[in-house]
């Protein structure tokens, strides 16, 4: 099928599971294939809580058994840890098989143990504090850094980390680093390294659509991925930036399709919603939403993630795993089947956007 924006979906059958893929190719340089489910590697890094080597390639290695072809990282993620066991796995495989993305915007940088970053967050991970950085110098010392960390031949995508309100406290706070970006040429450093052919494509990746919005407005963005902003819980950036996206052939990654882990666990005592404590009128929401899936037999967790996929724009949801257990729940939501009812019964009972493409 060919969407309006030139994303090809189809079925990629030497996957062991079967995972669908999409196809993206906006800049006509050979494009990317994304598989529907790609690999969020925040867990990787030991995210509040460690794990340790064997667990994490034992995730990594089901989740390739399973078909899993896109990967994205960050030096945020484990302040490096993310990466360097992306280093490992990685190697050996063919370079075409795979699809890679890493972030800038951040320096990980040696520190004393107590100005380590990510106290609290972050377990068992390199005493490294983290410098943001959105000028020239500081996207192409990040990428190399990245480069060395990962120890691939090829970084497919590369995008800007965390321009966003959220990560920097304010809307002020995050206009100026957006503004430092534009000014400081990072988003020059980034075109350059997209030119020459150093890499396939360039985006943001941020935890608000407005932002992202900003971005593709300013400059020529190839692919964003946005976390937890297009959901059944939310379908705010339908306003005006997915219509952006549409236009001008920009692709779509879904990163935090559960809302933090509410749309996965369902709105049990002391659910998370965007990485806080689940607000009592998100609870009533959650549990209305699976009251519907349940009469349609189907599991919330499988609705949650493949619904952002209804959306033309998208190529690949990303949700983390930091367990086999947990990437086996992930293949089994990218191949469930959803009858179209359930996304009429949704709308109808004022629980999905009438807007929403299903």
């Amino acid at each position: 099928m060919q969407s309006k924006i030139g994303i090809v979906i189809s079925q990629q059958t030497e996957f062991e599971m079967g995972l669908r893929t999409r196809h993206w190719d906006r800049l006509e340089n050979g494009g990317l294939t994304f598989t529907e489910l790609g690999f969020g590697t925040a867990p990787l890094g030991n995210l509040y809580k460690a794990i340790s080597d064997y667990e994490a390639r034992a995730t990594l290695d089901a989740s390739w058994e399973g078909g899993v072809r896109y990967f994205d990282t960050a030096p945020l993620y484990g302040l490096g840890l993310s990466e360097t066991r992306l280093n490992s796995f990685l190697r050996g495989k063919p370079r075409d098989s795979y699809v890679l993305s890493s972030k800038v915007g951040r320096l990980i940088e040696y520190c004393a143990p107590e100005h380590r970053a990510g106290i609290g967050k972050w377990f068992d991970v390199p005493q490294r504090r983290e410098n943001f950085d959105y000028t020239y110098d500081g996207v192409m010392r990040s990428f190399e850094h990245s480069f060395s960390r990962l120890g691939v031949d090829r970084i497919d995508i590369l995008y800007v980390h965390d321009l966003c309100a959220f990560s920097h406290g304010s809307k002020a706070a995050s206009d100026m680093r957006v503004e430092e970006f534009f000014g400081g040429r990072g988003y020059d450093a980034m075109v350059a390294l997209r030119d020459q052919g150093v890499i396939k494509a360039i985006g943001g990746g941020v935890n608000e659509w407005e932002v992202c919005q900003v971005l593709a407005e300013r400059g020529d963005f190839d692919l964003f991925l946005l976390a937890g902003r297009y959901t059944l819980l939310e379908q705010k950036a339908l306003d005006s930036f997915l219509p952006l996206c549409e236009a001008r052939g920009i692709g779509i990654i879904t990163g935090g399709p559960y809302n933090s882990g509410i749309l996965a666990t369902g709105a049990k005592p002391g659910s998370f919603y965007n990485y806080d404590t689940a607000p009592q009128d998100i609870i009533q929401r959650v549990n209305a939403i699976e009251e519907v899936c349940k009469g349609h037999g189907v599991r919330m967790v499988d609705a949650a993630f493949q619904f952002p996929l209804l959306h033309p724009a998208h190529v690949s949801v990303i949700p983390g795993g930091q367990g086999v257990n947990e990437m086996v729940g992930n293949l089994q939501a990218a191949k469930a089947d959803i009858p179209k009812s359930l996304w009429v019964d949704l709308k109808a009972k004022g629980l999905m956007r009438e807007d929403a493409p299903t």
